[in-house]
C-alpha cells in the first residue's frame, strides 16, 4: 500500500495502519474549534476505556501531554490546521498552525490538515495543505488530507464534492485522505489514488447505523475509519468501539458486530453523563 514511500514514512504509517491494511483511528481533536463538547468534557477520563482498542489517535497538541500517557503504542495524528471556531459565521477560515518540526518533537506519526474545497477560504486552506506537505517532507512525516465541509456547503455527503476534494488532496501529495461515506462511495475510492479513511461526522441515530457505515465503507475500499462523536458521545463508548474493531480487524459481519455491541452494553461500559446535553448543544454538534 505504501511501498513507493520512504522508509521513514512507511515506519510512521505502520503505527496508524496495521499489517492487515486496516486502521481504527479515534478522533478527539474536536475541541480545537468546538471547545468542550459533550462526551469529551474530561478527555483523559473519556478515552481511558477506548485506547486499548485503537490503532491511532487524532488529537490536538494541547491535549496530548496532559491527557495521553506517553507509553501509548497507538500512532499519533496531530491536528495541524485551525484558527477558527464553530461560533464564527464561517468555520473554513483556517491557518497552518503546527509545524512538522513541532509534530516530530511530539513523536507524531502524521499530521492532519483540513481543506474546505470550494468555500470562501478555499484557496487559503489548499495552500495550508501544500505548506504542510512541503514542511513535512523534510522529516518524512505523513500528511492526512481532510475533506472538510463548511457551513455554506449544502450537504457534506455530496458525492461529486467528496470525489473532487479527495482527488484534489491526493494530487497535492496527501498520503492519506479522510472523507465522508456517502451513496456511491466506491466511485470516490476508485478515483482517489491514495488510501481513504472514513470520517464519522456528527452522531448517528443508532449503533447499527455506525456499524453499517463502517462495514459498507470497508467493503467499498476504505482502509478504515476515524470516528469521534459516534464513539465517545454514545451511551456505551467501549461497546461500539469494539464492534467497529471487530469489523475492521476481526472480519465480523454486520450482524455479528451488532450482536457484539449489544452484549457489551452493560452498566460498566456506560458513559458518565457529566453535564446536560440540550438542543443548543445538539445544533452546534452538527455544524461540522
Amino acid at each position: 500500500m505504501f511501498e513507493q514511500m520512504s522508509w521513514g514514512k512507511r515506519n510512521r504509517l505502520s503505527r496508524i495502519v496495521k499489517p492487515d491494511g486496516r486502521s481504527l483511528m479515534l478522533a478527539i481533536d474536536h475541541g480545537y474549534f468546538m471547545g468542550s463538547t459533550t462526551g469529551m468534557e474530561e478527555p483523559a477520563r473519556a478515552i481511558a476505556p477506548l485506547l486499548p482498542h485503537i490503532d491511532a489517535l487524532m488529537v490536538t497538541p494541547g491535549l496530548l501531554g496532559p491527557c495521553v500517557d506517553a507509553s501509548l503504542e497507538a500512532g499519533i495524528v496531530l491536528r495541524a490546521s485551525g484558527g477558527n471556531t464553530i461560533l464564527a459565521e464561517d468555520i473554513d477560515d483556517e491557518a497552518y498552525i503546527l509545524s512538522a518540526r513541532q509534530a516530530v518533537s511530539l513523536n507524531a506519526s502524521a499530521v492532519a490538515v483540513n481543506v474546505y474545497v470550494g468555500s470562501t477560504h478555499s484557496h487559503r486552506t489548499i495552500t495550508n495543505m501544500t505548506r504542510a506537505i512541503e514542511d513535512a517532507s523534510q522529516y518524512h512525516l505523513p500528511v492526512v488530507g481532510v475533506t472538510a465541509a463548511g457551513k455554506g456547503l449544502a450537504s457534506k455527503k455530496d458525492k461529486r464534492y467528496l470525489s473532487h476534494a479527495s482527488r484534489l488532496l491526493a494530487e497535492l501529495g496527501a498520503d492519506l485522505i479522510k472523507t465522508y461515506y456517502t451513496e456511491g462511495f466506491e466511485e470516490i475510492v476508485l478515483k482517489c489514488p491514495v488510501p481513504i479513511i472514513v470520517a464519522g461526522g456528527p452522531r448517528l441515530d443508532s449503533y447499527r447505523d455506525v456499524l453499517e457505515m463502517t462495514y459498507n465503507a470497508v467493503q467499498m475500499g476504505a482502509i478504515g475509519v476515524d470516528m469521534g462523536r459516534n464513539i465517545w458521545q454514545s451511551d456505551h463508548p467501549a461497546a461500539i468501539i469494539q464492534g467497529i474493531k471487530g469489523i475492521l480487524h476481526g472480519g465480523l459481519t454486520l450482524n455479528e458486530a451488532d450482536d457484539l455491541v449489544r452484549s457489551l452494553c452493560t452498566p460498566e461500559n456506560e458513559r458518565a453523563k457529566l453535564f446536560e446535553f440540550n438542543a443548543d448543544d445538539e445544533k452546534l454538534n452538527k455544524v461540522h
